[in-house]
């Protein structure tokens, strides 16, 4: 925040969003920000990119004592509305509304200056009277052009404060205001009057000297900034817009077994409706009839579309791409899996990192630092023996050249951009806070189950004994297992339909339990499970099969022994699956400088198998659920900065306390909620890309302020020298502004 937020005798219970209007620089957004942080019991944080407010409040305050004290500080607020699609789209283009107003005054206040400026520029352009021209084409850009400028300028005076267009408006009517003097009272409106043009101070004779390509240029230059400024922040803003966009804006319900279109917003938790190829999926719910296959890749940026069948989760907003589907919500509104996603850019989009706030700090009191400098511009030129011309040049061009907009857009712009092209590609990043940690992590805690691996269990080896067909011992075994809810037994019956297609179905099925299954296939008396199962049957292990129980006990894998006709016949190794991606995402976050921990409740053999099969060295294994957080702490007192990825129930409290918390979204909400970042997708790859996002994020940020700052400290002495001339100086100021945004546009290009 801007302001010294002064003690709280109330904690804010509510939160409200307000849409701040009549902001035009950075030096805005901080009264507003330091009005609303004085009343008892409000925190507020104001972004001038995103052109809003959010406000925490307490008991005792109601949004409309918020919005009356925006208002009493010469601003407007309100609770913004959702759009409507139409007025969504007119919106996005520059042609209507207040975007079609700017361009008009822009367009106009640009035909009419260019002949200003050409002839102060080029003496043989300079015919018998041409000033007189210049007046007249000039009063039209400086008062009708610069109204906008002119109007809030007087607005902050009646408030006692002053932004940026209080130097815009004092700078260019200033210019205008000499260029009248010396055309009606001295003597630059004699026939045959001319003037050369200079980039710095050099008019002496203040009687004969006019200003009016200062004072036009200067305005459309900066309308022309605010213009490239404003379609630019349009631009920034498009990621989220898109997001927000995907949803389907009507479905088809099935009610009494008819099809009835409906809105969305009539959909309701249990309706059940219907979703073609090519058709949007409404909300968020769970297949009951039909499979297809799903294009997900924007809400994840996955490309390969993904296998959905009865029983399984569809998300709003993805595309069906074959198949009739059936699907029952499950969530709607702003419960839905987009809704958050959007929920959370727009939160981030609306906080404010670290590095900002110096810069609001800065801005805060800039306006009023520069009109002091401006007078002592003025008054040491004087004082100097210079000649009032020149001491009133120099003093303009310091008016012109200060720009608090660039510093006020440095961090927003690039935050807007930067989380709007993570939401693009699966990565929700909740805050600008969570940009300094990433630069600051050193190690990242992996959670085993499903982060590194699947979490689902799978079929990793099969040995058949001597004179056993692989093929025969994985028919019985998936025919037996298929009958059986068990994950081992699911693992098994997957891996044997995967590669034989159909099975045979058991003609006797019986549960041991805690040892397997055992039943009758093709007549066949088949037992699948444990040892112990086989020794009650006095079945004993050839030696090759008991070195294959021995070496999957080692690689951490269940050994799952098949026997039939009172002979084993195989060993089946079952174990959790590590992910195809998971090595080549360690690979990556070792080449980002960090270093890999797996860390599980899993036993050391199992953990150890995996981190081999990853590519990595440390392993914390046999850690109970409670104790991760435990582990964070203990490798943060060794100096670690930590980073966790997890997805689990059971990892929130360690996404919580690490420097860094980074949550699969393919895991619970707890642990979505507690973790900095959101991977979307189950890709443990996507950790590496956010945190090159992130830091990308933060280099952007502070390329930013670095020129921003820099402008200023460069340029303001310059003005004050007379080593700027007005006009040059506000087109520097225009393209400071525009400058920032367009380099916060880069992000998008981030792959």
């Amino acid at each position: 925040m801007t302001s010294t937020t002064p003690t709280r005798t109330t904690p804010p219970t509510a939160e409200v969003e307000l849409a701040v209007g009549g902001m035009t620089c950075a030096s805005c957004a901080a009264r507003v920000e330091k009005k609303l942080n004085r009343m008892d019991g409000v925190e507020a944080t104001v972004n001038f990119a995103t052109e809003r407010a959010r406000v925490a409040f307490g008991p005792g305050v109601e949004v409309a004592d918020l919005i009356a004290t925006v208002e009493k500080t010469g601003y407007t607020a309100e609770v913004p509305r959702p759009p409507e699609p139409e007025a969504a789209e007119a919106d996005h283009g520059d042609g209507g509304g207040e975007a079609g107003g700017a361009r008009q005054r822009l367009a106009v206040s640009l035909a009419l200056s260019v002949p200003v400026v050409l002839m102060a520029m080029v003496p043989a352009l300079q015919f018998d009277k041409w000033q007189w021209l210049s007046l007249t084409l000039a009063a039209p850009v400086v008062v009708w052009g610069g109204l906008p400028f002119h109007r809030a300028a007087w607005t902050n005076a009646r408030h006692g404060t002053a932004t940026m267009d209080t130097l815009v408006s004092i700078g260019t009517l200033a210019a205008f205001g000499w260029s009248l003097w010396a055309l009606f009272l001295g003597t630059a409106g004699m026939p045959g009057m001319r003037h050369g043009f200079d980039l710095t101070v050099s008019r002496t004779d203040g009687s004969s000297a006019i200003y009016l390509e200062a004072a036009a240029g200067v305005t459309t230059f900066i309308l022309a900034g605010r213009f490239l400024e404003a379609r630019s922040k349009r631009k920034a803003g498009a990621a989220l817009r898109a997001l927000l966009e995907l949803g389907a804006k009507d479905v088809s319900v099935l009610r009494d077994g008819r099809e009835q279109r409906v809105p969305v917003s009539r959909l309701a938790v249990g309706d059940r409706f219907v979703v073609r190829p090519g058709e949007t999926v409404a909300t968020d719910g769970t297949v009951t009839e039909g499979a297809s296959a799903v294009d997900v890749s924007m809400l994840t940026g996955e490309s390969v579309p993904v296998e959905v069948t009865v029983g399984d989760p569809v998300t709003g907003a993805t595309v069906n791409t074959s198949g009739r589907l059936v699907v029952e919500a499950v969530r709607v509104g702003s419960d839905t899996q987009l809704a958050r996603m959007a929920k959370l850019v727009e939160d981030a989009q609306n906080g404010k990192a670290e590095v900002q706030r110096l810069a609001d700090r800065v801005s805060g009191v800039f306006v009023p630092v520069v009109l002091l400098i401006a007078l002592g511009t003025l008054a040491g030129w004087l004082l100097a023996g210079s000649d009032a011309t020149a001491a009133f040049t120099a003093a303009v061009a310091v008016l012109i050249i200060a720009c608090p907009c660039a510093l006020g857009l440095a961090t927003p712009t690039a935050l807007m951009v930067g989380t709007g092209r993570g939401a693009q590609l699966g990565i929700l990043i909740k805050g600008p806070e969570v940009l300094e940690s990433t630069r600051r992590v050193d190690t990242v805690v992996l959670d085993k189950t499903g982060t590194v691996t699947t979490g689902r269990m799978g079929l990793h080896d099969m040995v058949a004994a001597p004179g056993v067909d692989e093929g025969e011992l994985l028919r019985y075994a998936g025919a037996l297992e298929h009958a059986s809810e068990h994950p081992i037994a699911r693992a098994v019956a997957q891996a044997a339909a995967g590669r034989l297609g159909p099975l045979p179905t058991p003609e006797r099925f019986e549960n041991v339990a805690g040892l397997g299954v055992r039943g009758v296939v093709d007549g066949r008396e088949v037992l699948v499970g444990r040892e112990p199962l086989l020794a009650r049957q006095g079945i004993e292990l050839p030696a090759e099969l008991a070195r294959a129980v021995s070496g999957a006990r080692t690689a951490g894998r269940t050994a799952v022994l098949v026997a039939w006709d009172g002979r084993a016949r195989g060993v089946l190794a079952v174990a959790d699956t590590v992910k195809a991606t998971s090595a080549r995402a360690v690979a990556e976050l070792r080449a980002l400088g960090l270093t890999p921990v797996l860390l599980t409740g899993d036993n050391t053999a199992v953990a150890e198998a995996v981190a081999a099969e990853v590519g990595i060295d440390e392993v914390i294994a046999e850690v109970m659920p409670q104790d991760k957080v435990d582990v964070v702490r203990r490798l943060q007192a060794e100096g670690r900065t930590v980073a966790m990825v997890g997805d689990g129930v059971n990892d929130a409290a360690a996404l919580a306390a690490a420097d860094l918390g980074l949550a699969m979204g393919t895991g619970t909400d707890a642990a979505i909620e507690a973790g900095d970042l959101t991977l979307v997708r189950g890709d443990l790859r996507v950790a590496a890309d956010a945190i090159r996002l992130a830091r990308r994020t933060l280099a952007t940020i502070k390329g930013n302020l670095f020129w921003a700052f820099g402008y200023n400290v460069a340029a303001l002495p310059l003005a004050a020298a007379g080593l700027l001339n007005p006009m040059i100086a506000g087109a520097a100021m225009a393209f400071s502004s525009v400058f920032v945004v367009t380099n916060s546009l880069r992000l998008r290009r981030f792959t």
